[in-house]
């Protein structure tokens, strides 16, 4: 076993628990559907993060090209994958004592889950990078462009409690993460 299986194995169990928080969120949802609000936006942001989520295991298989791990290249990955996590556990709070619902406890930590929007743009320019050069340059001005969308329609996320801006913006990542995927990630190799 080389080094990219250690740290897959790890970087699976953080990202196997961002799955089962999101999956468990929603399964309380059909558990008791008239317990909390539900807001449409909010749920677009959950088919987003595990979409996200999901895909990450497929997209950081590049990792597997890298011969020499240093542990910062180590502690990089596996901080990414608790990024993640921690972005989901945001989605699903343990209770929502205190908030009308889902939109009253977005809204009002809107800061946090999209300053951590913004932290996994960055986050993935140096994902991205830390893969290659090559690999950086194969992903187009496109990628690029794109994570500058996704960090300023974040700013944007954070200033505004408007529910069409914030729904927007939630459509917008959902369907674009969901094309770029079909488009550049169809395989790896």
């Amino acid at each position: 076993m080389g080094m990219f299986e250690y740290v897959v194995v790890l970087t699976s169990i953080i990202i196997g628990l961002a799955l089962a928080h999101l999956a468990k969120g929603l399964a309380s949802l059909i558990q008791h559907p008239g317990r909390v609000r539900v807001w449409w936006v909010h749920l677009v942001w959950v088919a987003y993060m595990f979409l996200n989520t999901l895909f990450w295991w497929w997209w950081e298989f590049r990792y597997h090209n890298i011969k020499t791990w240093t542990v910062q290249l180590y502690l990089f990955v596996i901080g990414y994958a608790f990024l993640i996590y921690l972005i989901c556990a945001l989605l699903f709070p343990k209770d929502l004592e205190g908030y009308e619902g889902f939109k009253d406890y977005l809204l009002s930590r809107r800061f946090w889950f999209f300053g951590l929007q913004i932290l996994y743009a960055v986050v993935d320019l140096f994902d991205s990078w830390f893969k290659g050069a090559d690999y950086f340059a194969s992903l187009g001005l496109e990628y690029q462009v794109a994570q500058i969308g996704y960090i300023g329609l974040p700013v944007i996320a954070m200033i505004t409690r408007n529910e069409r801006v914030q729904g927007g913006i939630a459509v917008i990542f959902l369907v674009y993460q969901i094309s770029w995927t079909l488009r550049v990630y169809e395989t790896v190799s």
